[in-house]
């Protein structure tokens, strides 16, 4: 069954949440001008904010970690985001060398040995691409939902991070059903890995399908305990929030 026949259900407040959050895009881009960037990682949630760029013709770039870990499924939508949207998909890579010299101490795969080294892989891959990708811009857009996990329960529309970089999360209040809903009537492309029980994506050796029932984030890192589940992009001003 594909996720558009499994999940899109839109909820009652549908219409409102997509008019908030294009009110949201606008106002954002009105405020930074081009220094605005949408974050994506290529997975439905992000796909829906893409779409609304581009059918809002807003002046926000769009851009990608390329983990160099990443699904070919996940690398195949960015030709088809180009080609339907005719937006330059940025790709922010790991310094080459950094990574041969990690993978040359600790192997190809060492984030299942522990934490830490899941972490430092993660910000080698992860965290110091996506500094390179903000260090020009005074604000960044993400796919964030408070519904996909409880470390995300406290998401806001709208946050000031230690980095001084405005963050916004148009999506904050949709539902699953919402994002797939959106997706379906609009025609998004989206991620095939979606389709096969992925619902959310990340690089290839921390991510699998997941079983009727599990938890939205059990194919993350999924040897791990529950409360370890992020990588680092999104968890400082959560856990903070979550504190207070």
């Amino acid at each position: 069954m594909s996720a558009i026949a499994l999940y899109a259900r839109p909820s009652a407040q549908f219409d409102q949440r997509v008019a908030h959050a294009a009110a949201l895009l606008q106002s954002a881009a009105a405020a930074h001008g081009t220094a605005i960037v949408q974050a994506t990682s290529l997975g439905a949630e992000d796909m829906v904010l893409t779409d609304l760029v581009a059918r809002l013709q807003l002046p926000v770039a769009l851009a990608t970690l390329d983990t160099g870990k990443l699904h070919a499924q996940t690398l195949a939508l960015i030709p088809r985001i180009e080609a339907r949207y005719g937006l330059r998909v940025e790709r922010h890579a790991p310094v080459a060398e950094q990574v041969l010299h990690f993978v040359r101490e600790h192997g190809e795969e060492p984030m299942r040995r522990s934490i830490e080294l899941r972490k430092a892989c993660c910000d080698l891959r992860k965290m110091q691409p996506l500094a390179r990708m903000l260090a020009t811009r005074s604000a960044w857009v993400t796919g964030l939902r408070r519904e996909q996990s409880t470390q995300r329960g406290a998401v806001t529309f709208s946050e000031l991070g230690e980095n001084g970089k405005t963050k916004l999360n148009p999506l904050a209040d949709w539902s699953w059903a919402d994002v797939w809903h959106y997706i379906a009537t609009r025609d998004v492309p989206h991620n095939e890995l979606h389709d096969q029980f992925f619902p959310s994506i990340g690089c290839t050796p921390c991510t699998r399908a997941i079983a009727v029932g599990e938890d939205f984030r059990a194919g993350r890192w999924w040897w791990e305990s529950d409360a370890a589940k992020e990588c680092g992009l999104h968890v400082a001003k959560i856990n903070e929030e979550s504190a207070a």
